[in-house]
C-alpha cells in the first residue's frame, strides 16, 4: 500500500491528493465498503418509504463509519425520523438544505444533531448531489489549512451547514487545485485520510 511521505500530508497539490487517492483505492477494505454501501443505497433498496429498509441502511452506515449512534439515539429511533421526513422527493430534486434538515433528532427527550450521520445518508443516496461527507477528519484538516494558508473566510460552525460546506469545499479546490479536474468526492477522500494521518500522528506524539 502507498505510505503518504509528509510532504503529501502537508501540502495539498495535485501530486498529494493523486497518492491520497491511490492509497484509498488500494485498500480492500474502502473498496469493499464502497460496493456494499452502493448496492443497498442505489439498487437495493432506494426509497425511504420502509422502516426496514432505513434500519438496514442505517445500521449498516452507522458500523462502517463507526458513527456510534447509541451515543446520542439509537438506529431505530433514527430510521423513524427519516421515515417521518418522506425525503425521497427532496432527494431526487437536489435539496441541498436536506442534510441540515434530518440531521435534528429527538431522543430521550433531548435534541441531538446528527450531522455527519446525515451527510453520509444522503450522500449514499446521491453522491453526485451530495458529493462530500462532513465529519471531524475532514473538519480538522481544513480549519488547519484554513489557519495556514488563509483559502477561505469561514468559521468552524459554518462546516456543519451543508450548502456553505460544499462552497468551501470548492474554495479550498480553487485554492490548492484549480487547474485540476478532480471530483468533491475525491477531494473529500483527500481531506478525510490526510485529517486521519495527521490526527493519528498527534496522538502518538502526545503519548510518547
Amino acid at each position: 500500500m502507498t505510505k503518504l511521505s509528509e510532504q503529501a500530508l502537508q501540502e495539498p497539490s495535485e501530486q498529494s491528493i493523486n497518492a491520497c487517492l491511490k492509497e484509498w483505492e488500494e485498500d480492500e477494505k474502502n473498496v469493499a465498503r464502497e460496493k456494499v454501501l452502493r448496492f443497498l443505497f442505489k439498487k437495493q433498496f432506494p426509497d425511504n418509504t420502509k422502516i426496514e429498509d432505513i434500519l438496514l441502511k442505517v445500521t449498516v452506515l452507522n458500523d462502517f463509519y463507526k458513527i456510534n449512534i447509541y451515543r446520542h439515539s439509537d438506529p431505530y429511533a433514527v430510521s423513524k425520523h427519516i421515515l417521518r421526513h418522506k425525503i425521497d422527493k427532496k432527494l431526487c430534486s437536489g435539496d441541498i438544505d436536506l442534510v441540515n434538515k434530518i440531521a435534528p433528532v429527538i431522543s430521550r427527550g433531548e435534541t441531538k444533531t446528527l450531522y455527519s450521520f446525515a451527510s453520509k445518508y444522503c450522500h449514499h443516496h446521491k453522491p453526485e448531489i451530495y458529493p462530500i461527507i462532513y465529519d471531524r477528519y475532514v473538519e480538522k484538516r481544513l480549519m488547519a489549512l484554513k489557519r495556514k494558508d488563509k483559502f477561505g473566510d469561514f468559521k468552524k460552525d459554518d462546516l456543519k451547514k451543508y450548502k456553505k460546506f460544499l462552497e468551501i469545499v470548492h474554495a479550498f479546490k480553487r485554492h490548492y487545485v484549480p487547474d485540476k479536474e478532480f471530483s468533491l468526492r475525491q477531494i473529500d477522500i483527500y481531506l478525510w485520510l490526510t485529517g486521519k494521518k495527521l490526527d493519528e500522528q498527534r496522538r502518538s506524539a502526545n503519548q510518547s
